[in-house]
């Protein structure tokens, strides 16, 4: 690898990255990025390795090394939270986080001295909210999306509960947790640095991870702190306090993370503002019903809309309204939690809104509709072993036939095609 230039390095990390199907699209302030965050020869080391999981023997042997000193080092870079590792039957496997929710995130959820933050801030701002192509393809490529929102539970009456689903709930999510990991919030860290500090003064350590990132994240440089399952809640709490959103991974079973978010500072709330009616995170399945006669017209809800989805219109009478904007709301609550005149209920939308069921159905779908589903397979043999292969087919199984057709067209794969067309035989009557 000696022949590389610095530039060739980091053009190949890059490369490497958008093998993701969240990528990060090219320019000079990724690329600035990148130098920051990685050495040179982490970025020439990190740009040969798999998307999908894999052992230090792996790594050793793309990298010409030996397994010890391959292990050693893929820890050093998980200290640096530019991978996550974890274990399965004993066996120590790393994988590459994606941009986001990923090593851009992990890099600002905690204050730290190895690397200039205020610059990594200004960089951040000038790539997300200046330059559009990386939010764009973030948010706005693929109709599954990465993230989605949970409705604040407090406002629903108790009829309403009774037709929440488990995964719909925040609470749920987090006592159903092995680990949870709390850290600064990236977005609010990031604002500050960059000079555009959070409007509301929104709580920083309410930035929620679970299971194995969690306890990778703890373990190796505390970007995040375990804590129990209380602490968790108080987290939230606090969050329902200050009218944030909460946003976490877009599937049922086991999220990876639930962020806290205000619209002043996250990234897809501020997308949802800019592009709007554009949608850059999956609704929850509820959206609030304004009465127009308990309406007073005191305008809080449009207040801390975070979303701008609610406007106040002046009616006959003279009056004042609020008036919801329902291709732009996202259902979280926050107006109905502020309504002190109990004039906004939330109700169920007419079309129920549909979630992945785990992080591979989530892989699949974004994948075949960006076209990259064959990256998932052939990526350094990610997907080699029978038991990953095995996940990646049964998440296939589970799509409609229209979405399995473009998987087998984007795979070329005669297996596939046979697979699928096994599974879709009718059973004989003999």
């Amino acid at each position: 690898m000696g022949h590389l230039t610095t530039r060739d390095a980091y053009l190949n990390l890059s490369d490497r990255i958008n093998w993701f199907t969240q990528g990060a699209p090219e320019s000079e302030t990724l690329y600035k990025i990148l130098q920051v965050l990685y050495t040179e020869k982490e970025a020439k080391w990190v740009s040969l390795l798999p998307v999908r999981p894999f052992t230090a023997k792996k790594a050793a042997k793309i990298w010409g090394t030996t397994e010890y000193r391959a292990e050693k080092y893929l820890v050093h870079l998980c200290e640096k939270a530019l991978l996550v590792d974890s274990w399965h039957d004993g066996v120590h496997k790393f994988v590459m986080p994606p941009p986001m929710a990923g090593f851009i995130e992990f890099a600002l959820m905690r204050t730290r001295g190895d690397i200039d933050q205020k610059y990594l801030s200004q960089l951040y701002y000038q790539y997300m909210h200046v330059e559009e192509d990386f939010i764009k393809d973030l948010f706005f490529a693929t109709e599954t999306k990465l993230g989605r929102v949970y409705v604040q539970e407090p406002v629903l009456t108790n009829e309403k509960t009774n037709h929440i689903l488990d995964y719909e709930k925040a609470t749920h999510i987090i006592e159903e947790a092995e680990y949870i990991g709390l850290g600064l919030c990236y977005c609010r860290h990031k604002m500050s640095h960059a000079d555009h500090p959070c409007e509301i003064d929104a709580p920083w350590d309410v930035c929620l991870t679970f299971d194995n990132v969690a306890r990778s994240l703890s373990e190796h440089g505390d970007y995040t702190k375990l804590v129990s399952k209380a602490e968790a809640l108080d987290a939230l709490e606090r969050s329902y306090e200050s009218n944030l959103v909460q946003i976490g991974e877009n599937v049922r079973e086991r999220p990876a993370f639930m962020c806290n978010c205000c619209g002043c500072c996250c990234e897809a709330l501020q997308a949802a503002r800019r592009f709007s009616p554009m949608q850059p995170v999956a609704t929850t399945n509820y959206i609030p019903h304004i009465s127009a006669e308990g309406c007073v017209g005191c305008g809080k809800c449009a207040k801390v809309c975070p979303v701008l989805a609610i406007s106040m219109e002046e009616k006959e009478d003279g009056k004042k309204r609020a008036v919801l904007d329902s291709e732009i709301c996202l259902g979280c609550g926050v107006c109905a939690r502020n309504c002190n005149f109990k004039s906004i209920e939330m109700m169920r939308r007419p079309k129920h809104i549909i979630t992945p069921v785990n992080s591979t159905h989530r892989f699949v779908l974004q994948a075949i509709e960006k076209g990259t589903l064959q990256n998932l397979v052939f990526d350094n043999q990610a997907f080699a072993n029978h038991r990953a292969m095995a996940a990646l087919f049964a998440a296939i199984l589970k799509l409609p036939p229209l979405k399995q057709a473009l998987a087998s067209k984007q795979l070329k794969s005669i297996y596939l095609d046979r697979l699928l067309s096994h599974s879709n035989k009718k059973p004989s009557k003999d």
